[in-house]
């Protein structure tokens, strides 16, 4: 997921630098949303290893 996020991440920079206004703010938006998702399965993942009693 994380991945995804920096993909776009690296489109939306591209674009930016070559005049695209609206592809870029579309894959940043897109970006966003990757990364949000990634952090709250990261963070649901932590603390359900956290309850079985897993150390990191």
């Amino acid at each position: 997921m994380l991945s995804w996020a920096l993909t776009f991440f690296v489109i939306a920079i591209v674009a930016a630098v070559l005049g695209f206004g609206g592809i870029a703010g579309t894959a940043a938006g897109i970006a966003k949303i990757f990364f949000f998702v990634f952090l709250v399965l990261f963070i649901i993942a932590a603390i359900s290893r956290a309850m079985k009693g897993k150390s990191p």
